[in-house]
Parts: structure tokens; C-alpha cells; sequence
């Protein structure tokens, strides 16, 4: 099963509500709050490399208040 570490940029003061947001997705391992360049990283799994792509691109990207996402997989 792929893996991905998404690496999320989001509005200032947004934080909590994007990490509520993503814990709730199934597909969801884990999910923590960050400092530096990166705000949030989401750890999630899904059962192939495409299903994984249209979370990502689909789901998470499409959460308010988020400005950009960077996406390390493991297959």
C-alpha cells in the first residue's frame, strides 16, 4: 500500500481546523502541527498509487484555507 507524507501550507490561524478536517478522512494514519516551512503534515495511506493521487488532489488540497501541499510517496 502507498504511503503518503503531505507536507501542508495553510492561513495563519487555520491549523486546528485543517488538522480536524484531515482526521476525519478514513484514509487518514496521522496528522500533526508543525513549525518552519511547513505547517501541517498528513500521513495517509490508501490501497494504490491512484487512489492515493485523487485524495490528495481531490480531498485534501481541496480543504479551505489550505494555500499548498508538497507529497513524499512510499510504495
Amino acid at each position: 500500500m502507498p504511503i503518503g507524507y503531505v507536507l501542508i501550507n495553510c492561513e495563519l490561524g487555520s491549523e486546528e481546523d485543517v488538522i480536524e478536517k484531515i482526521k476525519k478522512m478514513d484514509e487518514t494514519k496521522d496528522v500533526f502541527e508543525t513549525i518552519g516551512t511547513t505547517d501541517i503534515i498528513a500521513i495517509v495511506e490508501s490501497d494504490n498509487l491512484e487512489k492515493l493521487r485523487e485524495l490528495i488532489s481531490w480531498n485534501i488540497q481541496k480543504i479551505e484555507k489550505i494555500r499548498n501541499t508538497v507529497t513524499l510517496i512510499k510504495k
